[in-house]
């Protein structure tokens, strides 16, 4: 195929509102260098990351509420950035060290950028941060990050897996989920926490959701053995209802905020907690003899591994895992799809394709 000169992308220039993110349709294409494919974007999905970037929301370790982006250990981030992670798309050029029979692999990209050849994550970043990403009709990336995976999922629906899946099959890998075991999952109806109650059936274990009023039927049909009403009722008594009775092994915590402490509560004895997000309110309180006398155990997690990439393209290749399309929109209606992304009326992933797309 011929490849323009020119594409259209959204471009974040600066920390603030939805006005930071313009729309642009005059911007060059990227060319790929040494190791680098260029991919015509299909589809790519949207994350609470690309808000809170923009927001400049991540604070300091000295001061919570501080204007800072999201890598703590040394920002990436310069503007204008083209963001987007969760991207699908065809390869049709590569670099010089690229086997050029790639061209027409259609691919699932692995988003970090690790920095690293082993499984740690302590240097981690990612496309879409630190280099540009998928709010694009083209990009390039490293050809090791594009991946193939046998599917016959459409675009759309492939481009709901990367970041929210990544992110809570690490979770769950981290804090040693294994079947029979019952996971308590906040912020359920999200990209992540509807991943977790599909990866946690996928070990075997039993996943019970907090959600919203009104997303209860959804929740099941994901494959939630039982729903939470969030802020209907006491919530320590309500997740002993749900789970009959029987012990909390694991929270899963996408919300933090008010419900802290009442998550730590439901645990049993020498359980474990992970959170990889805040939505709710980032700065809790913690009283640390309940965490002592129970001697709990607590997870922070971001991101996720090779490893835990490979399993994802295992657990999307097996069907272990399904997508859940929350609404397709138009890259040029960006800031409506963002506006309708964080007020949290949907289920599942928010994907933006491109226009000609």
């Amino acid at each position: 195929m011929t490849i323009p000169e020119k594409m259209a992308a959204v471009f974040l220039t600066g920390h603030g509102g939805l006005e930071k993110l313009i729309y642009a349709t005059d911007v060059p294409v990227p060319t790929p260098t040494e190791g680098e494919v260029l991919i015509r974007v299909a589809a790519c999905g949207m994350n609470n990351t690309d808000v809170w970037v923009r927001e400049g929301a991540y604070g300091t370790e000295d001061d919570p509420s501080a204007l800072s982006t999201w890598r703590r250990q040394g920002n990436t981030l310069t503007f204008p950035r083209i963001q987007g992670t969760d991207t699908v798309g065809h390869i049709v050029g590569v670099g010089a060290g690229v086997d050029p029979r790639r061209i027409g692999e259609r691919v699932m990209v692995d988003f970090s950028i690790y920095n690293r050849d082993d499984d740690s994550l302590a240097d981690i970043d990612y496309i879409g941060h630190g280099r540009d990403g998928g709010y694009a009709e083209y990009m390039v990336l490293p050809g090791e990050n594009a991946h193939v995976v046998a599917t016959d999922m459409t675009d759309v629906e492939l481009a709901t897996f990367c970041c929210a899946y990544l992110t809570g099959e690490r979770m769950l890998e981290r804090a040693r989920l294994v079947a029979g075991e019952r996971v308590l999952v906040t912020g359920a109806s999200g990209g992540v926490g509807s991943a977790i109650i599909q990866l946690a059936r996928a070990r075997g274990a039993i996943p019970i959701a907090v959600a919203g009023l009104g997303k209860e039927a959804a929740m099941i049909d994901i494959g939630a053995e039982a729903v939470v009403t969030r802020g209907k009722g006491d919530l320590v008594q309500a997740v002993h209802s749900a789970s009959g009775g029987q012990p909390i092994d694991l929270v899963a915590d996408l919300v933090g905020g008010p419900l802290f402490n009442d998550l730590l509560k439901v645990l049993r004895p020498e359980a474990r907690y992970t959170t990889a997000g805040a939505i709710a309110g980032p700065v809790v309180q913690l009283d640390l003899r309940t965490l002592y006398l129970k001697q709990l155990e607590m997870h922070g997690s971001s991101q996720g591994s090779r490893a835990d990439f490979r399993r994802l393209i295992g657990y999307i290749e097996s069907r272990k895992i399904r997508p859940l399309v929350g609404g397709v929109y138009p890259l040029s209606d960006f800031h409506r799809a963002q506006t309708e992304f964080m007020a949290k009326n949907f289920v599942g992933k928010l994907v933006v394709v491109p226009d000609a797309r």
